[in-house]
């Protein structure tokens, strides 16, 4: 059965997966948004997506873009756990790869070390 949960809790807990992030990593974060939504239109099956140019992938004439954004679907993740504590450990791994992304680490990789 899917967990219910407020909009503000699970705010919290995507804050409380940010908190995992070493500062350092926090610093390097650069021009990026993180938003949490329903789910997203396109596919519903997505716990959460970044979109946008990965630091690694940014040359010297990266400057005027809008922010990447990690969005974070509340719906499909509430729908898929049981208990407010597996809620609280998939939003954790779904802030933790997405911002993965961010930082140019692929799909395979987050997947083999238990970030997928």
């Amino acid at each position: 059965m899917a967990v219910k949960m407020s909009d503000e809790k699970f705010e919290i807990l995507v804050g409380e997966a940010l908190d995992l992030l070493p500062e350092e990593l926090m610093r390097a974060m650069d021009n990026v948004v993180i938003m949490i939504e329903p789910f997203n239109p396109e596919n519903r099956n997505l716990l959460g997506l970044y979109t946008g140019v990965a630091l690694t992938r940014r040359t010297h004439d990266y400057a005027g873009f809008l922010p990447d954004t990690i969005e974070i679907y509340r719906d499909i993740i509430l729908s898929i756990c049981h208990t407010a504590d597996e809620v609280r450990d998939q939003v954790a791994v779904t802030v933790l790869h997405e911002i993965g992304h961010h930082f140019g680490i692929d799909d395979d990789w987050l997947d083999a070390h238990g970030w997928g």
